[in-house]
């Protein structure tokens, strides 16, 4: 009995778990962007070690979305968090733009960033949901 309630009890809390931490991930693909305005993406930065392996600047592409949005690369120093680092890394912020929207459009991006790094050609890519108003 007692092996039964505790089971059960950690079932639950680990599908909590999985279930909180989703709906950050989820909340991040939906943008809303009038024109003119900016939005910070994400960290751009490849590291081995807390370390970044990055040779120059990465590609950043558009593989599908509207001439209305463009991405950048803004260069600087990042603190990789998700790999426990202590110290900043070379890296940078990818940030969407969205310029000269004439009309309320819901649409989807995709990109890709690619990176040359010591250890050779690196990718990742990602999807936004994007509404833009004028």
């Amino acid at each position: 009995m007692r092996v039964g309630f505790t089971t059960c009890l950690f079932s639950f809390c680990l599908g909590s778990a999985f279930f909180f931490s989703g709906i950050e991930v989820h909340a991040q693909t939906n943008i809303a962007l009038k024109s003119g305005e900016s939005v910070e993406l994400g960290l751009v930065y490849y590291i081995s070690n807390c370390r970044s392996i990055m040779m120059g600047n990465p590609e950043i592409e558009i593989l599908e979305g509207p001439p209305e949005l463009a991405l950048s690369f803004k260069p600087g120093m990042v603190l990789p968090r998700a790999q426990n680092c202590a110290k900043p890394v070379q890296g940078g912020t990818l940030i969407m733009t969205a310029k000269d929207i004439s009309e309320r459009k819901r649409t989807t991006l995709t990109y890709r960033v690619k990176y040359k790094t010591k250890e050779g050609d690196r990718q990742r890519g990602g999807t936004y949901n994007v509404s833009l108003f004028p």
